[in-house]
């Protein structure tokens, strides 16, 4: 089974083999210095650190710096851009060290969700393009803010939602809008993985030597140290991520509003969720959880199950479109069509795994040329985060929701405490 840590390995590898074999690819051209853009990392623990190395196979890209609250892992890849490319980027444990650099073209954001938000408003507001992870914040107001500062400030923006860059999934979202599959009544998400299944509940301990914790936690409120709540299972908590559905849902969600074509908020949403996996575990996101979103003529569910690595059609986490004529079913490795009574030909079509240095390569390409119209763009990364919010929030209150996108509230006044997030005092929720 695919996880995060497997998927990440796997993807730099590829990267870099594409690098190498591509016809005029990145490792074969030969770029000026005066050419090429300056880069720095702001969260380098995971996905960040994949994103920046993606960036890096292009050749014209330079890494001046990074920025990490750990110096063990900052200063262990500091070193391993010193060994690979044979020079050492300044390092920082303040990302507003980096924002404040005038050599500094590209950020790169890959920080915990919730430390999303005001790296990308104050880099939109310093002139630097950025490429921010998913999902783009933490909330439905965070997301608001993003898309404003990226608009106001004409910053080229690219979301880490590279299945928008998928070459099987785009042939998947051409099938769908053929009309082939007759009527679409269900769009079924779902997405169960054994690393969001939280470990059992473990005593506050001191902060790990090296970490700025107070920095980690930057608007987020006041807390001790605790290992589950660290490194690796942070999103499992809802003052810094959202569980599975704001990691993986984002992903797949899309992957069903592409193909259905839909670009706004559904008309309601109404969800079920609970610790019922693991009762006393760690966590507080729902390892248990059924959202459905509906729309005048279907009806999108998400479902996941934490700790457990199976579903529907063999896949333990995929997309499913129902038509009268037949099913499509499609994850990260391919989409086959499964005809109702013999009315279309069964069809399977293979990915080609090159959506990463893709997405990449899009992004550097829509940087150059001053193209806002990335793969991924500001707009929807956050009409998908928007998505994830609603069914956690739905989830929480236990109430259909309406939510009204132009004024920014619910139906449930209840519903509204949930929007944004209060920020700790230094920090202040960012203004544009």
């Amino acid at each position: 089974m695919i996880n995060r840590r497997n998927f990440i390995r796997s993807s730099s590898a590829i990267a870099a083999g594409m690098a190498m074999s591509l016809p005029g690819g990145a490792a074969s051209r030969k770029t000026a210095p005066s050419d090429r853009l300056h880069a720095a990392l702001i969260g380098c623990r995971n996905m960040g650190w994949g994103n920046l190395r993606d960036l890096l196979q292009h050749g014209g890209v330079k890494c001046l710096a990074l920025c990490d609250i750990d110096q063990k892992i900052l200063h262990s890849r500091a070193e391993e851009i010193d060994r690979d490319y044979g020079y050492r980027p300044d390092t920082y444990g303040d990302y507003r060290k980096i924002i404040d650099r005038k050599d500094i073209d590209i950020v790169v954001i890959g920080t915990p969700d919730h430390w999303h938000c005001l790296p990308f408003v104050d880099a939109c507001r310093a002139g630097k393009d950025i490429y921010v992870e998913k999902p783009i914040a933490n909330s439905i107001a965070e997301c608001d803010v993003m898309v404003a500062a990226a608009g106001k400030y004409n910053r080229i923006v690219q979301v880490g939602q590279q299945q928008r860059s998928s070459r099987h999934f785009a042939d998947m979202v051409e099938y769908l809008r053929s009309g082939k599959l007759g009527s679409i009544g269900r769009v079924h998400v779902w997405a169960n993985f054994n690393y969001a299944a939280m470990s059992p509940l473990v005593p506050d301990s001191p902060v790990p030597e090296g970490v700025d914790f107070d920095m980690w936690l930057g608007p987020a409120p006041q807390t001790s140290f605790n290992s589950n709540r660290f490194h690796g299972s942070w999103r499992m908590f809802w003052d810094y991520g959202g569980g599975l559905l704001t990691d993986w849902g984002v992903h797949l969600i899309d992957m069903g509003l592409w193909g259905m074509d839909v670009k706004t908020m559904p008309l309601k949403v109404a969800a079920t969720g609970g610790k019922y996996l693991y009762p006393d575990g760690a966590h507080q996101t729902f390892d248990s959880l059924s959202v459905t979103y509906q729309f005048k003529d279907f009806i999108l569910e998400w479902e996941n199950n934490a700790g457990v690595e199976t579903g529907p059609y063999g896949k333990n986490y995929g997309i499913l479109f129902l038509g009268t004529n037949g099913t499509l079913v499609a994850n990260r490795d391919d989409w086959s069509v499964y005809p109702e009574k013999g009315k279309l030909p069964e069809i399977t079509v293979k990915a080609d795994h090159r959506e990463r240095q893709t997405h990449i390569a899009n992004f550097l390409e829509c940087v150059k040329t001053r193209n806002p119209h990335t793969a991924c763009t500001i707009e929807n990364g956050s009409l998908c985060a928007k998505y994830a919010q609603l069914g956690n929030i739905a989830a929480k209150v236990g109430e259909t929701l309406v939510y009204d996108d132009k004024a920014g509230k619910f139906n449930r006044r209840e519903a509204d405490k949930y929007l944004k997030p209060t920020y700790r005092s230094p920090w202040k929720f960012p203004q544009v």
